[in-house]
Formats: structure tokens, sequence, C-alpha cells
């Protein structure tokens, strides 16, 4: 590198803001915007539906500044899960209308924490605080006695902490469930690439090998006669000798070329044996040795052939129906045998087609032979296509498997290189691929109303449950304590109505004396009771606020006494 050359650094990765989740980049804002709004009409859903079933449940406990602290805690959920369910399942023991905050909290914590001993530990801490919180703070928030917050503390905790997170327990298994099976997937399909590519290849080498051989056998029969020629004119004719010596170098030349292009394609492979191909290679006679060695195997080929032979076409061409015959049968005698095969070569003008079908077996194939990798039939259609003919291969509607190809009869002497669109779609490549889906809005669309409708459920259970708390510890009606010397004028009060200037004045006159000691006297209407035209009065006199005298006289009733103003003092 050279001195002024920038040194080279690492890019920097894009900040993770506060609202960002596990392997999200960007600050998010839009996002925890919308959320924000959506957790203020959460709170204030829940605080109008707790008010209007149980008002005791809210007095006191409702501020604005711990409704704003919650909806805080919720839109860090992704970046601090652990943080936010614990704040919030605290907060929710003062502050009940953010319950279904920490709903949402415990959900998205729970399903984002692998560890299962962290994610319980979280999810117990989180109802643990709740029940902690609510017992501590219950008389001072207005939600009634210790007891009675330690009971809406467990309902709140059991239906707003344990159950989302049991549910996003389950989302979260199923997430790393899939993302397993893609991984899968995807390491399926690529290996399934690289064995088709290593089949190509491998056919490619073979193709070169055969070119080597008989162009190279060719111009090795050139070199020779070249060679030849060069020596009879070193007498005869010496001024043709540099011309005869000049086409035997380029007939070396020629040959290194030659070897230096088809290496290109990789290693040559080349058939061995029995199996090796020779000029007769494709013909009938060669075809028909085939089905007759098939048979000797023990599998009944029924074999047709319409049209010439192929003796005059291109060795290409031949060696091309050669394969397409024997792999086939190979596969037969592998995968199916004893199942009916159906060889059928049909030679015309343009094109030469071969059909091989073969029928169900008559038993399964044992389990060391398995299913094969398919790279025998990929090297057929690599080598076909190159051809620029078609090939097809497949299982039947009846349970056997049929290998069509279509070779065009006079491929051109370059269509061994021609360019080939790479092969995507075969026998099985789709079998267990991915089919049509959602798109990511509908999946979007589709969790989000999943989730507004698991929020109206828990909703739903959680003021169900404070129901019957509040209904198991609401106190029965204990009627006021009956007047009686010695009480405070409170607790008078408390149990009677106040003076009335009615009955005071029905009292003028007719009442007993009272007692010397006594600094105030009221007189409660309704407190006696009617006796034919005559009304009860029920007099109480206090000495500084202090029930000393109860009496009762009657008085004459003339007409329906008017209600007037009321006084508490002589």
């Amino acid at each position: 590198m050279s001195a002024s050359a920038p040194p080279a650094f690492p890019p920097c990765p894009a900040a993770r803001g506060p609202f960002a989740g596990h392997g999200e980049q960007g600050r998010r804002l839009w996002r925890a915007v919308g959320e924000a709004v959506l957790a203020g009409l959460l709170v204030l859903l829940t605080y109008q539906g707790e008010s209007s079933m149980s008002g005791r449940l809210l007095d006191g406990g409702s501020g604005a500044a711990l409704a704003l602290g919650g909806i805080a805690l919720v839109l860090v959920r992704r970046r601090f899960p652990a943080g936010s369910v614990l704040g919030l399942a605290a907060l929710m023991g003062v502050m009940p209308p953010v319950a279904l905050l920490t709903a949402v909290a415990a959900y998205t914590a729970a399903r984002q924490t692998e560890a299962p001993r962290r994610r319980v530990a979280l999810l117990l801490s989180g109802a643990a605080l709740t029940m902690l919180t609510a017992f501590a703070f219950g008389p001072d928030t207005g939600l009634g006695s210790r007891a009675f917050g330690l009971a809406l503390g467990a309902v709140l905790a059991a239906t707003t902490v344990i159950v989302p997170g049991l549910v996003g327990t389950t989302a979260g298994q199923q997430d790393r469930l899939l993302r397993a099976l893609r991984e899968r997937a995807a390491a399926a399909e690529e290996a399934r690439r690289l064995a088709d590519s290593e089949s190509r290849m491998h056919e490619r080498s073979r193709i070169a090998a055969e070119m080597h051989d008989l162009v190279g056998h060719r111009l090795s029969l050139i070199s020779l006669h070249a060679g030849g020629l060069e020596m009879a004119l070193h007498k005869e004719a010496p001024e043709l000798r540099e011309e005869a010596a000049l086409v035997r170098g380029a007939t070396r030349d020629a040959m290194q070329e030659l070897r230096e292009a088809l290496g290109v394609l990789g290693p040559l492979g080349r058939d061995t044996g029995t199996d090796a191909l020779t000029d007769a290679t494709g013909t009938r006679a060669d075809i028909e040795a085939l089905v007759a060695e098939s048979r000797g195997g023990g599998i009944p080929v029924d074999f047709s052939w319409e049209g010439a032979d192929l003796e005059a076409r291109p060795s290409r061409v031949r060696r091309a129906v050669h394969r397409v015959v024997r792999e086939s049968l190979t596969n037969v005698h592998r995968y199916a045998a004893g199942a009916h095969v159906a060889v059928a070569v049909t030679h015309t003008d343009q094109r030469v087609e071969i059909r091989v079908r073969n029928g169900v077996p008559p038993a399964p194939p044992t389990a060391a032979t398995g299913l094969g990798s398919g790279r025998g039939l990929t090297g057929l259609r690599e080598r076909v296509a190159l051809l620029g003919g078609g090939f097809e291969a497949g299982p039947t509607p009846g349970g056997g498997f049929a290998v069509a190809a279509d070779i065009p009869a006079d491929a051109g002497a370059g269509a061994e290189t021609a360019h080939v669109q790479p092969y995507e779609k075969g026998p099985g490549a789709t079998a267990g691929g991915p089919g049509p889906g959602l798109s990511r809005v509908q999946r979007r669309l589709a969790s989000a109303v999943a989730g507004l409708l698991g929020l109206a459920g828990i909703g739903v259970m959680m003021l169900f449950g404070l129901v019957m708390v509040d209904e198991a510890w609401r106190p029965e009606y204990q009627p006021p304590p009956t007047p009686r010397v010695g009480m405070d004028k409170e607790q008078v009060e408390e149990a009677l109505a106040f003076d009335d200037d009615v009955v005071r004045a029905a009292a003028a006159g007719r009442e007993p004396p009272r007692p010397k000691s006594a600094t105030e006297c009221i007189y409660p209407y309704g407190a006696g009771e009617t006796k034919g035209r005559r009304l009860e009065v029920v007099r109480y006199c206090f000495r500084s606020d202090r029930l000393i005298e109860i009496n009762r006289f009657l008085v004459p009733m003339a007409t329906e006494p008017p209600r007037g103003s009321r006084r508490t003092h002589d």
C-alpha cells in the first residue's frame, strides 16, 4: 500500500436505538410514536373499564406521571426486555391501568428470551413484584387493605404476566423452529445445487474427453501423414518439404490448443471397459445390445425403433442417445428391478426422440439401494441441453417412471459449447419447497389482528378477575349503632338526621326541662313515631359534644309539618 493511500477501516454498523429489537438497526422512531399512541389508548380503556366495574380499585392510584412512565417502559421492551417487564410489573401493583402494557412487555420478553431458566426467572420475578407492590402500597393508593392489595396483585400477575409469558414462550419456540427449518431447507438446497453442479461438470469432462479422443485421433492421423509426406519429399521434392513440415507443426499446435481448451471443462473423464464409446455407439445395433443386456439381467424390456439408423448422424448425437438409454436402464436395474420397461427410439429428418418408461416394480427397492442422488439424470439433462435438445424425467401417474429426450438430429459443431441456461427446475426440485405464501404486509396485518384479539382476551380475563376479587372483599353493610348516652355528637349525627327547625318549633313549650349542664340539644326529624294525631319527638342533649340525655315526648300534630331549614346549634 502506498503512503498516500488512505487507511482502510471496516464499516461502522448502524446505530441501534432504544426502540430497536434484536437484529434491528436504526432508531425506529416512527414505530415508537405509533406504539406510544396505542399504549396511551390502552391505559385509558383499561382505566375506564376498571372504574366502571369497581370504583375503589383506582382511588388515588392513577397519575399521569405513572402512566407516562409505563408507556416509556413498554416502548423499550425490545431493547431491554427484562427491565421493561420488571418495571411495569412493579408499577402495575400501584397503578392497575398499565396492566395491558405489562402483558405486552411480558409477551415480548418471553418470546425473545431463549434460555428457559432465565425466562422462568423473569416471569416469576415480575409476578412477585406485582403482588409485593400491591400489598405494600394498597392502603396508600386507595386500593383497600393490604390483604385486598395482595389478592388484587395475584390476579394481575396471573392474567398479565404469567399467561402472556406462556403465550410468548410458545411463539418464541415456534419462531426458532421455523428458523431452524428454513436453515435446514437452505442447506439441503445448497447441497442439491452443489451435487447438480458436480454432475454437470462431470458430464462436461466426459464430453470433453470424447471430443479429445475423436478430434485428437483425426489430428494424430494428419500429423502422421504429414510426417510421412515430409520424409517422402526429402529426396523427390525438397522445395515442398517445408510445406509438409509446416502442416505437421500446425497439427501439433492444434493438438496442444485442443487440450488447453478442453481442460477448461475440468479433468478429462473417460469411459473404460465394456462401456467404452466407439464409432458404433448410438446406432440401432448398439441400442439393441443394451436392451439385450438388460433382458439378460432379468428385466422384461420392449424395444421399438422407428426411422432410419443413426450411422449418418454426428457422433455427439449418437453418444447422447446411447447415454440416455443406458442411464435409464441402469436406473431400472437399481430402483425398479423386475418392472416392465418400454424403450422407444424415433428418428426423423429433424429430431431423434428417446422414450424409456418403466412400470411399478413387483417389490420396493431394498433399504440399501436408497433413492439415489439424481446425478445421472442431471448429467443427461446437461448433455442433451448442450446439444440444444429437451429432457424430462419424473414419476408417472401409475407409479412408474419415465425419461424422455428430444435431440436435434443434426446438432451443429458448436452446440456442445453453446450457452445453456442453468437448470433450476427438475424432478423433485419443488418437492418440499416453499409454496405460495402470504406477503410481508399480509403477515404483519395478521399478526396485528391476532395481537389485538389476544389483548382483548387478556383484558376481559383481567377485569373478570378484578370483579371477583372486589366482590369477595366487599364488606357487608352494617347499620349505624343506636344512639346512647356517652356517644360523641358526630356518632349521633351519623346514625340520625340533622337538627330540624320544624321539630324544634313543635317541641317549644311542650318539652321537658333541659339538663342544667346541657350546652346543646338537637331535634332530628323522623327520630320518633307518629301516634294518632300526636308526634313523638326525640331530643338529644349534649355537654361539650358528649351525649348526656335522651328524652322522648309527644306533641300535637295539626297539619303535615313543613320541612324547614336545618341548624346544628341553639
